[in-house]
């Protein structure tokens, strides 16, 4: 990634969530029939290949509350000693749908959306990191509400475990930023997103922090990239002692899902987080969710919320 920085090749990244499996190609090199990407209108997806928009029949298992509730309750034990603030709990609910993973790469509409052959499609809403000339800016998303609630978007903005949960990622996402920018800023706090999916409309808040980057960040690319791994909105704060936890809660293998994936096109820098993501596990699919808890949380309301990010953006 240095290297390619350096000497202005464009290139696709995906990286997993523990950062041990990272994939790295040339997008000239990027062969369709296994890897098809669209961030922010950058593609390689041949429109010739357009799918029928015909209707999509999407069926969910969640887990039962019985088998989240432990993990959850061990989650708490951590927040309550004071272990982290936030703690980001996921977890993999089984799927059926009548159509294959590249057919939903086609069908669906999201900001980042990226299909891997035998792996997964993911159609995420949440950018990670955007640099355009020297100005860098990342886009937290934290806090999830069905847009069909009253006062949807009063009633989001002012729940305090929401509002906490949310400054707690901004404020973290700000000194991740410190570490590889000159300047860091919050431009924008607490705004809404709105997502239509194929059950209801989803309602997300989101924030911009912002920065600028030295003159040289394309020559050490990959370096201060790996530094700001994982993505805060997808782990929580503080990031080394709730990585711990999460790898000693949540009882799978996350992988590529909460990993981040972008494309370097020679300038400019654009990066999405792997989320709303439908993983092949041996011919089985798993739609793997989660949210963020802090102290203030309630077993229930997380469980419903990861069940409610359990759709396909159709």
């Amino acid at each position: 990634m240095n290297q390619w920085g350096r000497d202005g090749v464009p290139f696709l990244f995906i990286i997993d969530f523990w950062g041990q499996k990272p994939v790295v190609v040339r997008l000239a090199d990027v062969d369709t029939d296994t890897l098809l990407y669209n961030f922010n209108g950058q593609t390689n997806a041949p429109k010739t290949s357009l799918m029928p928009q015909t209707e999509v029949f999407f069926e969910k298992y969640p887990p039962d509350f019985a088998d989240y509730k432990p993990r959850f309750e061990r989650v708490m034990a951590h927040l309550q000693r004071g272990d982290s603030f936030l703690v980001n709990l996921s977890t993999q609910t089984p799927v059926e749908i009548n159509a294959d993973l590249r057919t939903i790469f086609y069908q669906s509409h999201a900001k980042y959306r990226l299909w891997w052959q035998g792996h997964f499609t993911c159609f995420s809403p949440e950018i990670f990191l955007q640099i355009k000339g020297n100005r860098v800016a990342s886009f937290p998303m934290k806090g999830t509400i069905d847009a069909k609630q009253p006062r949807a978007v009063e009633v989001i903005l002012a729940n305090p475990k929401e509002a906490a949960e949310h400054a707690t990622i901004v404020d973290l996402i700000r000194n991740d930023l410190s570490m590889v920018a000159n300047q860091v800023w919050v431009e924008r706090y607490r705004y809404i997103d709105r997502i239509e999916t194929n059950q209801k409309t989803l309602l997300q808040v989101s924030s911009e922090v912002a920065g600028t980057m030295p003159d040289n960040w394309r020559e050490t690319l990959g370096d201060w990239l790996f530094k700001l791994l994982p993505a805060g909105s997808i782990c929580g704060a503080p990031k080394p002692r709730t990585l711990d936890i999460i790898a000693a809660s949540e009882g799978y293998e996350r992988g590529y899902y909460t990993g981040v994936a972008g494309i370097f096109d020679g300038q400019n820098l654009d990066s999405g987080v792997l989320i709303r993501f439908i993983e092949n596990q041996n011919g089985k699919l798993v739609f793997k969710s989660g949210g963020g808890i802090t102290a203030r949380s309630t077993a229930h309301a997380e469980y419903e919320e990861l069940i409610d990010k359990v759709y396909l953006p159709v």
